[in-house]
């Protein structure tokens, strides 16, 4: 999504500086343009830099937080459900979500005593320098653990093999 005008921060905010990862404070008044709205998630231009923050802000830029997970039934489990969590997950500098772009290398579950279900997931990243890694693997983290089923979340972030264009699908390369 491409917002051309500007917006003032209605209250200050968390947010993490693209590509570094740091954690900086969005004070109220900053003014912001929103540069992509993908996954309930904002980039968003601030003096220079591209900032992400996180939906659960969404109020902080006049914007109404979406959950784009609310659709799926998360009371049973089934493993299309994992993946279609994960395709709510988008790297903050490319409009295309985690699952197409090639970065989710093996999803594996096991039903627990308790019922509940335990997800491991192992990804990676576009480049291993990227600053962003730990905050898109918490973003998995947070809306996995968001499924009802689920008991227990561990998100990997590996390194082999090395991530390149040959693992995006056909239309996340268009």
């Amino acid at each position: 999504m491409s917002n051309s005008s500007f917006i003032i921060t209605k209250r200050s905010c968390n947010g993490y500086l693209i590509p570094s990862g740091e954690e900086i404070k969005l004070k109220k008044g900053t003014k912001v343009k929103i540069t992509q709205s993908l996954g309930g998630d904002f980039t968003l231009y601030v003096n220079g830099n591209l900032v992400k923050i996180s939906g659960n802000d969404a109020d902080a830029i006049g914007k109404k937080k979406e959950n784009n997970t609310d659709s799926i039934d998360s009371s049973n489990f089934s493993e299309k459900k994992i993946w279609d969590v994960l395709k709510t997950c988008f790297d903050p500098e490319i409009p295309v979500n985690i699952v197409d772009l090639g970065l989710i290398y093996d999803l594996q579950y096991k039903q627990l005593s308790s019922g509940f279900y335990s997800i491991n997931i192992k990804m990676t990243l576009t480049a291993p320098g990227c600053g962003m890694g730990p905050v898109i693997a918490q973003d998995v983290d947070t809306k996995i653990k968001n499924l009802k089923f689920v008991g227990d979340v561990l998100v990997e972030v590996v390194w082999e093999p090395l991530w390149n264009q040959d693992m995006m699908t056909e239309e996340a390369r268009l």
